[in-house]
């Protein structure tokens, strides 16, 4: 199951390595990682996507509440939650933009950044899993030449779970 962990840590040298050394020292796969300083300077919430049974990562959100540097998480999975993200790609169209492509583009509310054909560019702003639909249909439009997504960022609904 797919699982999103925000993690309030210590805006410190080393804490994400410590973070992330966590998962690799247990074989596990870390699919999206996203950290930043928040309101206050001293701490980063640190974002993460991963995959494994609710009792693995049961167990991985004990292990991190041990490291130094965490001063607290939770499984947004668990609970209300908006999750964002951000893909940036470029196509090559096979002819110019069209009624098709934009149809496409309203759709899932993505935006235009670059119109050429050779460099079609858009952005998409949207959950993990509607990015990955959007995805799938681009390919029946044109090639994906080159594409950056930011991770994964989410927020608990209502008041603060972490910080």
């Amino acid at each position: 199951m797919r699982h999103i962990i925000s993690i309030e840590l210590q805006n410190e040298a080393g804490a994400l390595t410590r973070v992330a050394g966590l998962f690799s020292n247990r074989g596990y796969n870390i699919e999206s990682l996203h950290v930043a300083p928040t309101h206050d300077e001293t701490l980063s919430r640190l974002t993460l996507v991963t995959t494994g049974s609710d009792e693995v990562i049961h167990q991985i959100c004990n292990q991190l509440l041990k490291l130094v540097d965490v001063v607290g998480l939770v499984d947004m999975t668990r609970a209300g939650h908006i999750e964002r993200e951000l893909v940036m790609l470029k196509m090559a169209l096979p002819g110019p933009p069209n009624e098709a492509h934009e149809a496409l583009l309203r759709e899932a509310s993505a935006r235009i950044l670059d119109d050429r054909p050779a460099s079609y560019t858009v952005e998409l702003t949207a959950s993990g899993p509607a990015i990955q639909r959007f995805l799938r249909s681009v390919k029946a439009h044109g090639r994906i030449v080159s594409l950056v997504r930011s991770g994964t960022m989410a927020l608990s609904r209502g008041a603060p779970l972490v910080g």
